[in-house]
């Protein structure tokens, strides 16, 4: 009920601001162009309030479906139009001018994910700091070179203080399967090959492949709670029991410990535990749990106490305000390539449609990063107002693209598209989004119920 309290609220701001900001591109040009704009909607079914501005007496409303909106300007296509009024017609502008109009809405979205990037740095982005603890043998990182020890501080010439930077300047070498190039502390340079990963594979294994650990205090692992009927119950593990190592692999913190289990559901492992001063082997199964989309392994044990990571194990991805102002056209830009990228790998099938996400996902995700804290609600509102613009900006029929795309073939021809091959279109358009949002809500909905 706590999160449905959080993820409601947020979700609706969510949508409703971004939605807002989209259709406020269109109504913006449209009144610099002298169009007569008639309604601009947030939302979608029964009015819950509305009213009418001073010029040309324009409706605003607020509706009880947020999931889009609208802007409804003067067009004959879809009623009278006065003779006195027939120039601030959309269907009478020029092409350039609607070319304009319909393009400033994905635009704007572009626009604001660059000022919520910019004021995301600005506040700065607190992560842990790209320390490496012990690395298994078989990850990429180990057979790259890094070991115990090392600090990254930059891939490919971007500044990675964090380690969650790290993973974002990767994540585009990995969809590319090239290489990329991190940089130690020590001025050392490591290259990460992704050239030879097979391409099945999806993004959302990047941390399990790449295979960086961070440096860790050293805390015992002692056992407070063993679940009834667990793969440790099963396996003779008690209260009071600390876990030393798993398969040989010495664990000093519970991160280590859960870090081990997590990524090896079904796997039978050896699992050392310190009991009366003695040490014993004990021999299990790691048990499955879903995640998501992703299947994770679990023992079934609690720890007698996790302390906080100290604050020397802290950084702050940060830029002034000056400074921040190409950070955040970086960022968007990135970001948007990727988002094309990765449409592009589902398009041919080298990605999983299930990477596809809904509004029950949004929400969900919406809810987490408003509990984080603002930056990181900054950075998920900067990355759902990109995606809206780069979808909005595809050549399908029905989305802003689609109609970009019929005026960009008007400016060649010299005249407009017939309308037989425009109601073609729509009718491809409705058929593509319904195909695309009843994929988006099956992926929601698997993920509820998994």
């Amino acid at each position: 009920m706590d999160n449905l309290l959080i993820i409601l609220p947020a979700f609706i701001f969510t949508i409703a601001l971004l939605v807002a900001i989209h259709e406020y591109g269109h109504f913006w040009v449209a009144r610099k162009l002298n169009v007569k704009v008639l309604r601009f909607s947030i939302g979608f079914g029964t009015p819950i309030y509305r009213f009418n501005g001073k010029k040309d007496n324009t409706e605003f409303v607020l509706a009880s479906i947020p999931l889009g909106g609208y802007v409804k300007m003067l067009d004959e296509r879809e009623g009278d139009v006065a003779e006195d009024e027939l120039h601030r017609a959309f269907n009478r502008q020029s092409v350039y001018s609607r070319f304009a109009i319909v393009f400033a809405g994905p635009f704007v979205n572009f626009i604001f994910a660059i000022f919520a990037f910019w004021l995301m740095f600005v506040i700065g982005v607190q992560g842990v700091k790209p320390i490496m603890g012990n690395l298994e043998s078989s990850s990429i990182a180990y057979q790259s070179g890094l070991r115990s020890g090392d600090q990254i501080v930059s891939v490919d010439g971007d500044e990675t203080p964090t380690l969650s930077a790290v993973y974002e300047e990767l994540l585009e070498a990995f969809l590319d399967r090239k290489t990329a190039t991190l940089k130690l502390s020590d001025q050392r340079d490591i290259v990460f090959r992704f050239d030879k990963v097979d391409k099945s594979v999806e993004p959302t294994s990047l941390h399990d492949i790449i295979g960086l650990s961070l440096e860790l205090p050293v805390e015992d692992v002692i056992i407070s709670e063993v679940t009834p009927d667990s793969p440790a119950q099963k396996a003779g593990i008690k209260t009071g029991d600390q876990i030393t190592a798993i398969d040989g692999r010495v664990i000093n913190h519970w991160r280590e410990l859960v870090a081990s289990v997590i990524k090896r559901p079904g796997h039978t492992v050896e699992i050392e535990v310190l009991r009366d001063g003695q040490h014993q082997l004990l021999s299990t199964t790691i048990g499955s749990a879903k995640k998501g989309s992703q299947t994770i392994g679990r023992i079934g044990v609690r720890p007698e106490s996790v302390s906080p990571l100290p604050k020397s194990m802290y950084a702050i991805h940060q830029y002034g305000i000056f400074a921040a102002i190409p950070k955040g056209f970086e960022k968007t830009w990135d970001l948007s390539v990727l988002t094309l990228k990765m449409l592009g790998r589902i398009v041919i099938g080298e990605a999983s449609i299930k990477n596809i996400s809904g509004p029950i996902t949004i929400a969900e995700v919406a809810g987490q990063s408003a509990k984080r804290g603002i930056e990181s609600f900054l950075r998920f509102l900067a990355i759902v107002s990109l995606s809206l613009g780069v979808i909005n900006l595809l050549p399908i029929p029905m989305l802003d693209g689609g109609h970009l795309l019929f005026y960009l073939v008007e400016m060649v021809k010299g005249s407009p598209v017939s309308d037989t091959v425009q109601e073609i279109g729509l009718k491809i358009g409705v058929t593509l989004l319904v195909m695309l949002m009843s994929i988006a809500l099956y992926n929601d909905f698997t993920r509820l119920l998994e």
